[in-house]
């Protein structure tokens, strides 16, 4: 590891991002999301547990305080967003990091968004109620 004050890293998920900081030097008790405590923001332990797989993956959990600005999206696209920033600056942290945190698939962005209403349906692909007469 290489002496910085921090490691930064950013998350994406549907329509929610995610800037985190690793602080170093940090003992693993200071965890805030946009001012709030973790738990605080994030009160679904399912949640929760989404976040941590990194730390707990790589036995980092007690190395790095975290500071995370998140905006957009629901509370579960936001959490999406937070594991993989959560995942990004790990790996700037340790480069050797890579090969656990992407056999547990924490590297990569899950792609599934949204799709963009089409014309003459009501949503993406839900069509206007048949009538016959």
């Amino acid at each position: 590891m290489t002496d910085a004050y921090y490691y930064e890293g950013l998350g994406r998920r549907k329509e929610a991002t995610a800037r985190v900081r690793l602080h170093t030097g940090g003992t693993g008790d200071g965890f805030i999301v946009n001012e709030k405590s973790f738990e605080e923001y994030f009160t679904r332990t399912v949640d929760q547990t989404q976040i941590n797989k990194p730390l707990q993956v790589t036995g980092t959990e007690s190395n790095f305080s975290i500071t995370v600005k998140v905006s957009g999206g629901g509370v579960t696209g936001q959490a999406g967003a937070v594991q993989l920033g959560i995942a990004r600056a790990l790996l700037k942290a340790d480069p050797d990091y890579r090969k656990t945190l992407r056999e547990h698939g924490l590297l990569t962005r899950d792609a599934r968004a949204k799709e963009r209403k089409k014309a003459g349906l009501k949503r993406a692909r839900k069509a206007p109620q048949y009538t016959k007469r």
